[in-house]
């Protein structure tokens, strides 16, 4: 590759904050930042480990070779379709190699990858499309819901989106390029030399990629990553959890999201390790795991329950490692996925704004069971803050948990308003999780105790409770709405709004889904439990009393399956009934 040589970074017309100098500095001098763009990054792997595997899907396996090459032919061929450096394009696809070889191809022809979830509709692309202004959108066909065709109608509505690419589509259609026949005409050694004269004009605070955030007020904020950091996220993690080019990596939850980036298709990739991408099925994702003898995983929350099924025996053969994040981990859990000789468990917890916590591998049980473990880079700062204050709080004692360091950003882009109230005047980030510092041994673990933003933790997705009020709030037979998570076994919470009727007639939840599917509302974001009420609660300040509401749909929940249990139980004394719950 030429001598890489920078230039002014693009500020997107000031609605980029970028990192103060002296920290800059700080993190350039310690290699905590890197001068390399992202996708020469995967180039470096390549060029060391060409013959390994890099990737497996269910329908392909490609070798760092394989996928160097083809990564450049993209690249080459999106800048012949005239997409330019720094042009924003829409990812929406799920967990499929072309995914993949679409991603590296538009980091390696200088694009900015937005990474939306293919569950997201025209509520959420649509604000995202005109905060970033989209030019391209990439979609994956063959999905139950038809996101080729809602591409087309997302871009008669945004002038800058010029261009529909899709994958698994079996043909191209009008308007349309398939990402699967973009540049397999274009020569590898023309396509390097086109990639390495985009990456030359790359300065490294460029943005990257914009994930979403999944924990602000109102629709999800937009988080530039800069090429100096993301990829050493990614690294860092790596390094934490001991991979090596021997390690293969399983991923089944979404992979254009920041855990699927960062935990696994960057991480693995920045060691020269094998990522065995599978879906979120279990039962398929265990067989494609066992197949190929995966190592390493990291479990969401929506798979606890999976992992406790007799399918998993077989990825236990050979397991080494297992990361959980998402809830609270149960001692069952923790025993199934470590058994203190051949597999360990650990946990994680992160977000998109940045900071990652891991167990560090050499920590004692009571650590890997009970807390989120440690920051992964040198410069990572942690401070837990009284939340209605820049106080820190005792030793030892709950707040909450605020963060700085190299790939923490410094601000959300184009939310000055915003960054203003979720940043310390010196660069904190505040989470809005409360947290406490556990000291075991002599060393700081971070403890997650609960949060402070009003967010439900849908198995990993996070929907925030305000959006989808004021969304049903439109709807003019709705005069209040407060929405709070109820505790779901499979999924660790679900949505349930308290609403209060204009005229006294209760809507039905098909009115209310009718509602938010007209507003293009991601159907994860729907409630999925209606409680009517005369008057939502109020607290002695004259506030929506969410703690009561949270309370009352808990209390509820569990004498419903109280109740549940002893019809079950009752049943047992009926014959006829045993009968015929056994043919049904």
């Amino acid at each position: 590759m030429p001598a890489h040589r920078p230039t002014t970074p693009y500020d997107w017309d000031g609605r980029l904050v970028p990192y103060p100098a002296d920290r800059a500095c700080h993190y350039r001098q310690t290699g905590q930042w890197s001068d390399t763009p992202t996708g020469a990054r995967l180039h470096e792997t390549a060029v060391r480990h060409g013959d390994r595997v890099a990737l497996i899907t269910a329908e392909a396996t490609l070798t760092y070779r394989q996928l160097d090459e083809r990564t450049d032919q993209v690249a080459a061929a999106l800048a012949r379709l005239g997409l330019r450096r720094l042009d924003p394009i829409l990812f929406q696809v799920t967990n499929k190699a072309h995914a993949v070889v679409a991603w590296y191809g538009c980091l390696k022809a200088g694009l900015v990858p937005v990474a939306t979830l293919a569950a997201h509709r025209a509520h959420e692309i649509g604000h995202i499309s005109t905060k970033v202004g989209a030019v391209a959108h990439i979609v994956e066909a063959g999905l139950k819901f038809d996101l080729v065709a809602f591409a087309h109608d997302v871009a008669r509505g945004h002038p800058t989106l010029r261009h529909v690419l899709t994958i698994e589509a079996p043909v191209a259609t009008d308007g349309t390029t398939r990402v699967e026949d973009l540049g397999s005409d274009i020569d590898p050694t023309t396509a390097r030399a086109l990639v390495e004269s985009i990456e030359a004009r790359t300065d490294p605070c460029d943005v990257a990629v914009f994930q979403l955030s999944g924990g602000t007020t109102g629709v999800p904020k937009v988080i530039p990553r800069i090429h100096a950091e993301y990829w050493n996220n990614a690294l860092f993690y790596a390094q934490a959890l001991g991979w090596t080019p021997e390690t293969k990596v399983a991923h089944l939850i979404p992979l254009i999201h920041n855990a699927g980036i960062s935990c696994a298709l960057h991480a693995a990739h920045a060691v020269g390790a094998t990522l065995v991408v599978a879906t979120p099925d279990a039962p398929s994702a265990f067989e494609l795991m066992a197949r190929h003898e995966v190592t390493d995983a990291l479990f969401g929350h929506g798979h606890y329950q999976a992992v406790q099924r007799p399918e998993f025996d077989k990825v236990r053969r050979t397991l080494r490692r297992a990361l959980l994040s998402g809830a609270k981990v149960s001692h069952d859990l923790f025993r199934r996925v470590d058994d203190s000789e051949q597999r360990w468990a650990g946990q994680l917890f992160g977000m998109s704004e940045g900071l990652f916590t891991v167990t560090p591998l050499d920590a004692p049980e009571v650590a890997r069971r009970e807390t989120v473990g440690v920051p992964i880079a040198p410069s990572d700062e942690v401070r837990i803050l009284d939340p209605s204050s820049e106080q820190e709080v005792d030793a030892g004692a709950i707040g909450e948990l605020c963060c700085r360091g190299p790939y923490t950003i410094p601000g959300y882009f184009d939310a000055a308003e915003h960054n203003a109230i979720a940043f310390t005047p010196d660069g904190f980030y505040r989470t809005g999780d409360l947290a406490s510092i556990r000291d075991i041994d002599g060393r700081g673990y971070v403890c997650i105790q609960g949060r402070i933003k009003d967010l439900i933790n849908r198995g990993g997705e996070k929907i925030n409770a305000e959006e989808i009020e004021v969304l049903l709030l439109r709807d003019p037979r709705i005069a209040a709405a407060a929405v709070v998570a109820m505790p779901d076994l499979r999924l660790g919470e679900r949505a349930c709004a308290y609403l209060v009727s204009v005229d006294g007639v209760e809507l039905t939840m098909a009115q209310v889904q009718s509602h938010l599917d007209g507003l293009g509302v991601a159907k994860y974001k729907w409630p999925e439990r209606l409680q009517w009420t005369e008057a939502l609660p109020q607290t002695n300040v004259g506030k929506i009393d969410k703690k009561s509401l949270r309370a009352d749909i808990a209390a509820q929940l569990e004498a419903e399956a109280a109740k549940s249990v002893a019809q079950v139980d009752d049943s047992f004394d009926h014959g006829a009934l045993v009968h015929e719950r056994h043919h049904a």
